[in-house]
């Protein structure tokens, strides 16, 4: 059985970056697998009405890939689906459809990655995770939901074949996803019943339709969509200090947000339902220019407590309000703390879930004390709250190709991180967010392990922070190389 240098796991943003920075750096001993039949990710899973990007498409696409040809400032989810199937295009002679990690384990005594696909096992020098981390779908434990008698579906695993129009339609979940959901579901349904467990602070999302002469203008001139990109990072590095906790940057981020609810709602005692009564930034912070408009209408009614218990088409509120649906979406967010995946991959002392039992735990946001040559995309401490992710994915996958060059320098050809190293990481995550909003907001958000209570999923710095600290390292945080015993 061949050995392949690396394997990468996943075909959405991280793992095509992955994939693509590999190639450029001259390895092509690479293989993407996939266990779904597209690339894409989170964009080929999510297609509910209305999905769409809430960080510029210009921005949101890969440097080595500038795109000029995207139709609106925030893309629409079946367009950021078809940029990435053009970016695999690239790669397509890497890329393993169907063919799921079943399980990955250290293989000591021959220093490699043994990956489990069901089908075949591969072996390889090093091992990539980039898994994402809004995967699999987070149902909540509701009393009752089996007895709901009509479709039920969470909104990342949307239902085409349900016909809306005519029917009762109640949402739970008052997030990212739900705030471009609802809007397209006041159109089509009779009516929507919104559960809002916790309000959002919701700012105006502007933008619009990039008109076709822009698009020529941006495609000739490589040079003004570089600057458009460079403005765009700008300005997303800008809101660090509102999401942050700078008093003045939140207090004026805060005011907008305010003054936008006014503006779209003049109903006094339905704005006080949608107002959130923790600090901005706590929880992420969302954009739409429609949302309060729709929950203002006659064809939406906000149910200002979580979905307690349902009795077959009788869903009862924590408030004790009862309402009647004929389709019930759950709109409730992912297992983004406790990675699916994490219980599918063995080191040298126990699984990826054993070693993160008390929450996500990494040097440099990409490489695991016990898990040898191994690296992790979009995992702990990579995500972002101001600045578009694929910055974050971007700076990873070169840290990875100069962590891969440093493997290749020792005589092991094996990099092993320093608990000692892993630890000052996470100290030094936990000091630079224990006085922001994410830990002292007062509200709970999906950036902190409840089992912990650390921020375990954002980055509490800027992209540049990252970037600096990623070509900072030295390769100290790795143990020094052993020398093989030759016979």
């Amino acid at each position: 059985m061949s050995v392949v240098d690396v394997v990468v796991v996943g075909a959405g943003f991280a793992g095509l970056g992955m994939a693509g920075a590999l190639r450029r750096a001259g390895r092509d001993d690479v293989v993407v697998i996939e266990r779904a039949g597209d690339v894409g990710g989170t964009w080929r899973d999510n297609t509910y009405p209305g999905v769409a990007c809430d960080v510029p498409a210009h921005l949101y696409s890969y440097a080595a890939h500038p795109h000029a040809g995207w139709s609106q400032t925030f893309a629409q989810g079946h367009e950021i689906q078809q940029y990435l199937r053009d970016v695999a295009a690239g790669v397509s002679d890497r890329l393993r459809l169907h063919t799921p990690l079943v399980g990955a384990e250290w293989d000591a005594d021959a220093s490699l990655w043994r990956i489990d696909t069901g089908a075949e096992v591969l072996r390889a020098r090093s091992l990539v995770l980039a898994c994402g981390r809004l995967t699999e779908p987070h149902v909540p434990a509701i009393v009752g939901l089996e007895s709901f008698p009509g479709p039920l579906f969470h909104s990342a695993r949307w239902d085409h074949d349900v016909d809306l129009a005519g029917a009762r339609v109640a949402v739970v979940g008052t997030g990212a996803s739900a705030v471009q959901l609802v809007p397209e579901l006041a159109q089509r349904a009779a009516h929507v019943t919104l559960f809002q467990r916790t309000a959002a602070w919701i700012v105006p999302r502007g933008g619009g339709e990039i008109p076709p002469a822009e698009r020529d203008r941006l495609a000739r001139n490589p040079g003004a969509l570089a600057r458009l990109r460079a403005e765009l990072y700008a300005e997303g590095e800008a809101r660090f200090a509102s999401r942050s906790g700078d008093a003045a940057a939140s207090a004026a981020a805060r005011d907008a947000a305010l003054a936008h609810l006014h503006a779209q709602v003049a109903d006094p005692d339905l704005r006080a339902a949608l107002t959130p009564d923790y600090a901005f930034g706590c929880k992420r912070v969302l954009l739409s220019d429609t949302f309060y408009p729709a929950v203002a209408s006659d064809r939406v009614t906000l149910e200002p407590s979580a979905l307690d218990r349902v009795d077959g088409s009788t869903l009862t509120a924590a408030s004790g309000q009862q309402h009647e649906a004929d389709v019930l979406v759950l709109a409730t967010g992912f297992a983004s703390t406790q990675q699916p995946y994490a219980d599918l991959v063995r080191g040298e002392d126990g699984t990826l879930a054993d070693h993160w039992s008390e929450g996500m735990t990494s040097f440099g946001s990409t490489v695991v004390a016990g898990f040898p040559n191994f690296f992790v995309l979009n995992g702990p401490n990579a995500s972002l709250g101001h600045n578009s992710a694929v910055l974050m994915i971007e700076e990873q996958a070169a840290y990875v190709v100069r962590a891969l060059a440093e493997r290749d320098r020792r005589p092991d050809r094996v990099l092993r991180v320093r608990p000692e190293a892993e630890a000052a990481y996470t100290d030094e995550i936990a000091a630079a967010a224990a006085s922001t909003p994410w830990m002292t907001g007062g509200c709970r958000n999906w950036y902190v392990d409840e089992r912990s209570g650390r921020l375990t999923l954002l980055w509490p710095g800027t992209v540049q922070a990252f970037h600096e600290r990623l070509t900072g390292t030295d390769g100290s945080e790795f143990e020094p190389a052993h020398t093989p015993v030759r016979g």
